[in-house]
C-alpha cells in the first residue's frame, strides 16, 4: 500500500505533522455527523470514524477520515496558523456579551450537533423526531447566567454533555421515555457560574445529561 503521507508536498507534509487542536477534531466530527444525517455513513461507520477523530494527535491523521466524503468548502490542510484552539474558560468566565451562534437544533429522521466554542442564547430549542441531537456544552459560552434548553423528542434521543463548572437542573416530563443524569455532579461551583435548566418532554424517547471531563482535562490525566 502506498504511503499517503509521501504523496504530500513539503508544505503539506509539515502541516500534516502539526498537532491537532480540539477545534480541528470538532470540525471533523461535525462533518461526520452531517454525513450520518445524509445517509452517507451508517451508524457503525460513523461510530468507528468518530472514535478515530478523538484518537487523532496530528492533522495528518484527521485527513483520511473524511477523504471519501464531499468537500464542504473548508480547506482540508490550511496553514498551521489557522489552527487555534480557544483558551479554556471556567465558571463565570463563560458568560459573555456576544451574539449567540445558534438558537435551535431541529431534526427529523436525522442527526445534529452543537459543540466546540459556541455561544448559547438564554433560550435554546432542541427538537428531535426519530433522530438524534448532541449538545456539547464543555467549551460553550453563554449570553446569560441562567439558560433554558427547551427539549422535545419523539422516538428520538437528545444527549447533553456538560462540564463540572456549571450547574444543570432537569425539569423534564417523560412519557414512555426518560430523562437522566450521568457522571459526577459537582457539589460546589464558582459563584456566578452558569445555570442550565433542561425543560421539556420526551415521548418514547430519551434525554440524557452527562457530566464529562473536557478534552484538555482528559489529555492531562
Amino acid at each position: 500500500m502506498v504511503d499517503k503521507m509521501s504523496e504530500l508536498t513539503p508544505h503539506e507534509n509539515d502541516n500534516a505533522r502539526m498537532r491537532a487542536s480540539d477545534a480541528d477534531r470538532d470540525s471533523v466530527a461535525h462533518r461526520l455527523r452531517e454525513a450520518l444525517a445524509e445517509g452517507r455513513l451508517d451508524p457503525d461507520e460513523h461510530g468507528d470514524r468518530l472514535d478515530a477523530v478523538y484518537r487523532a494527535k496530528t492533522l495528518g491523521e484527521l485527513v483520511p477520515i473524511t477523504r471519501d466524503l464531499p468537500d464542504t468548502g473548508a480547506a482540508p490542510m490550511p496553514a498551521p496558523s489557522d489552527f487555534r484552539s480557544p483558551r479554556p474558560v471556567y465558571g463565570a468566565g463563560r458568560i459573555v456579551d456576544m451574539p449567540p451562534s445558534s438558537r435551535a437544533a431541529l431534526v427529523l429522521m436525522g442527526g445534529a450537533d452543537r459543540s466546540g466554542s459556541w455561544i448559547v442564547p438564554g433560550s435554546f430549542t432542541a427538537v428531535a423526531v426519530m433522530g438524534g441531537i448532541e449538545l456539547d456544552l464543555r467549551e460553550a459560552r453563554f449570553t446569560q447566567r441562567e439558560t433554558t434548553i427547551w427539549i422535545g423528542t419523539a422516538m428520538g434521543g437528545i444527549g447533553i454533555i456538560v462540564p463540572d463548572d456549571i450547574q444543570v437542573r432537569v425539569h423534564g416530563l417523560p412519557i414512555m421515555g426518560g430523562f437522566g443524569i450521568e457522571g459526577n455532579t459537582p457539589s460546589v461551583v464558582e459563584p456566578g457560574a452558569p445555570i442550565v435548566h433542561i425543560r421539556g418532554i420526551a415521548v418514547m424517547g430519551g434525554v440524557g445529561v452527562e457530566y464529562r471531563q473536557r478534552k484538555h482535562q482528559d489529555e492531562g490525566r
